[in-house]
């Protein structure tokens, strides 16, 4: 996952204090060459992973259904291609199932990734993703979106997809892109939920032209980062220095500018930095869409009430949640 290494976050330091004197598509130029050297996830990423709190822990792993995938052409040179895993399954059946569309970080196309989107798919989703390697404007998550919403009568997933249920997902640039997805797209009223992780928090988007109001955020709402100086480096500041990707102010900001008709949670991964929150984060944000897609009532657990595995496990910290 293209979460910021020593080499990007000094890339991005660098980027903020020029970016009055070189263009934005520069800029994002740079980045591009920057992570194209990033490695893929690897084959079972996830069995490293280990925690004492159990609903974090199952969420973590692979789930009980068997995965494919299949890849439809895209006219869009960024897109390139749209992305399913689902599972196995779906062709023997008359169930329809719930989506989850994937906002890709900087320089990391959906081909990097592989082995994160078969996990989640493992637990019933349909999970959609492409390649575009900067998807912070939100602009080809919306396309993906249209994609499938619109689905003609003879493509393979024709009446398969549950979009009543549709979730997003995004990290660091994607998390940017997931929130513009959400709130300056029209199709963003299809989602039911949305997860970020260490979304590059506003004055950084806005700086590189990921735009977002996350006023307009209008359904529950997980947003996490880690603990580490790559996401929060303890400025006093953040608007006159560049104060990791995504600091614990930019969550507290983003938290209270939500409404409070919607649940919504924040959290920061102890002892993370940046590129280590794709795993990091994986039980709990797979917890998440279980519980609002499909209303699990055991992923519920994780989230809701005084009692909520979030609150309690060692973890996590800075957790605050409305419900």
């Amino acid at each position: 996952m293209a979460l910021v290494s020593g080499r990007i976050r000094l890339f991005v330091t660098i980027c903020l204090l020029i970016v009055m004197s070189f263009s934005l598509s520069s800029c994002l130029t740079l980045m591009g060459l920057v992570n194209s050297h990033k490695t893929s996830v690897k084959k079972d990423y996830y069995k490293s992973f280990s925690s004492d709190a159990p609903l974090e822990q199952k969420y973590s792993q692979l789930g009980p259904f068997t995965v494919e995938n299949s890849d439809f052409p895209s006219e869009n040179k960024n897109i390139r291609k749209y992305r399913f895993w689902y599972p196995t399954e779906i062709f023997s059946t008359q169930h329809k199932y719930p989506v989850i569309i994937v906002v890709n970080a900087s320089g990391t196309p959906a081909y990097k990734y592989e082995e994160w989107f078969k996990r989640l798919a493992s637990w019933g989703f349909v999970v959609v993703g492409n390649e575009d390697p900067q998807a912070g404007t939100g602009e080809t998550t919306s396309l993906t979106l249209d994609y499938v919403l619109h689905l003609s009568d003879y493509h393979k997933f024709y009446g398969k997809l549950d979009t009543n249920n549709i979730g997003i997902i995004g990290f660091s640039q994607g998390g940017a892109g997931a929130l513009a997805a959400v709130t300056e797209y029209e199709n963003g009223t299809f989602y039911k939920a949305i997860f970020t992780g260490s979304a590059a928090y506003p004055f950084l988007a806005s700086n590189m032209g990921w735009k977002y109001d996350v006023t307009k955020v209008a359904v529950p709402y997980l947003m996490v980062a880690g603990t580490g100086r790559s996401d929060d480096k303890g400025v006093i500041d953040s608007s006159k220095e560049f104060a990791g990707v995504a600091p614990l102010s930019s969550l507290i900001e983003n938290y209270s500018k939500l409404s409070n008709d919607n649940f919504k949670v924040r959290a920061r991964a102890v002892g993370a930095e940046h590129e280590d929150m794709l795993a990091r984060s994986d039980g709990y944000m797979t917890a998440w869409m279980l519980y609002q897609l499909t209303d699990d009532k055991e992923a519920e657990q994780v989230f809701l009430g005084n009692a909520a595995e979030i609150l309690h496990n060692t973890n996590w910290q800075d957790v605050e949640k409305n419900r």
